[in-house]
């Protein structure tokens, strides 16, 4: 998003910076919990983008008397983006959103674009699957591993297909891929013995470990 944004010049930069938060860092910085703060994360963007990830949030489903600092959060991101020198994207799910864009008669008007993405296909799942297993960080919990030859992308989609519910992938859309994963991960050290010495082996997720997974988080 912020590639097109940068080639439809809404930037003076020649390559736009992109500076991501989440819903969770907006709060800490607003109570003062965030070393930073939500205000310098605001200024650390100014010539490019903030995109706040599950912003709905920040907008809670049932009012409480308590102090609502999710709304506060978004008053002091909106108060920033009339002046021009900081292009805001808030991503959420297409019904949660709702609530946010009916919370503040200002944020309709300050926000003016809205750009509604298609579920995920098993297919899309399937690939995003092994884009994820191919580019894992260090450190993470799937590093160094690998998927065995028989999970395709047309496997993987299959399977998607016939073992998750329609329900269940329109509800979990991509993020069903990264507890999927887990789950496999933790079969595959569950069915291993403790006298294996075969690396490859080690460090390789099978189908069934795959469909196991599956099984873990769809019961």
């Amino acid at each position: 998003m912020h590639t097109l944004l940068n080639k439809l010049g809404s930037s003076q930069k020649q390559l736009l910076d992109h500076l991501g938060c989440t819903w969770v860092s907006v709060l800490l910085g607003l109570l003062g919990f965030n070393p930073f703060g939500h205000k310098n994360q605001i200024k650390e963007a100014e010539g490019g983008i903030l995109f706040v990830d599950e912003a709905y949030r920040l907008i809670p489903m049932q009012k409480s008397d308590d102090k609502d600092y999710g709304l506060e959060a978004l008053e002091e991101i909106m108060s920033v983006m009339d002046n021009g020198k900081v292009v805001v994207i808030f991503a959420g799910y297409t019904e949660p959103m709702k609530r946010v864009i009916t919370s503040n008669e200002g944020f309709r008007r300050r926000v003016t674009k809205f750009f509604t993405f298609d579920d995920f296909i098993t297919e899309d799942l399937a690939k995003i699957l092994h884009m994820k297993m191919k580019n894992q960080t260090e450190g993470s919990l799937l590093y160094g591993f690998k998927l065995h030859p028989s999970c395709t992308v047309k496997t993987v989609a299959n399977l998607i297909e016939t073992e998750i519910t329609e329900k269940q992938r329109k509800e979990m859309n991509g993020g069903l891929v990264d507890p999927l994963l887990g789950n496999a991960r933790e079969n595959l050290d569950l069915r291993l013995n403790f006298d294996c010495i075969d690396i490859d082996e080690l460090v390789t997720i099978t189908f069934e470990d795959l469909r196991s997974g599956i099984m873990l988080f769809s019961r």
